[in-house]
């Protein structure tokens, strides 16, 4: 059984909170932009954190990430980008490897897309392309969101489980 915290869009601000709510967390994931290597280095000080980078990182950032990580936790397959949409409406380049992904064995598919970028959390389930979808909000202050959002869930086997939103007031 792994426990996941799940974020984005930081923008350069990694509010204490996150830390409280993912002080329980076995892995954090960020699904980029983090905005400054600092972010990158307290979640990984604190958790083994997996992360891509976002359309606003720079730098340090940019460099040491990936635009789209594809692994494995547990017997559950997770393709993570910044930039990606949601069922019925993802970014065009995302289709063809959605397309070969339904080609692919059973246990080889992607069983957890993650992105962020939107500032919106949405968690839906993809019946075309048979798989959950999971944008966590934005945890940072920049943008027109009034709450800060998080993701916590558990990853046991095959199964996603015991999915909790975090909202946490701007201040």
């Amino acid at each position: 059984m792994t426990h996941i915290g799940l974020l984005s869009d930081t923008h350069g601000l990694l509010d204490p909170r996150v830390l409280d709510h993912f002080k329980d967390v076995d892995e954090i994931w960020h699904a980029g932009d983090i905005g400054s290597e600092d972010v990158l280095r307290r979640l990984r000080e604190f958790k083994p954190t997996r992360a891509v980078y976002g359309n606003m990182d720079s730098g340090d950032v940019r460099y040491s990430l990936t635009e789209f990580y594809r692994f494995r936790v547990e017997q559950v397959n997770v393709l993570m980008t910044h930039i990606g949409g949601y069922p019925g409406k993802y970014n065009p380049w995302l289709i063809p490897i959605f397309q070969r992904n339904l080609a692919a064995a059973p246990e080889k598919r992607i069983g957890l897309f993650v992105c962020g970028h939107s500032h919106i959390l949405k968690v839906m389930y993809d019946k075309q392309w048979q798989f959950l979808t999971m944008n966590p909000g934005a945890a940072g202050k920049q943008g027109w969101q009034t709450v800060q959002t998080l993701l916590r869930f558990t990853i046991d086997g095959s199964e996603i489980r015991d999915l909790e939103v975090i909202e946490m007031e701007r201040r």
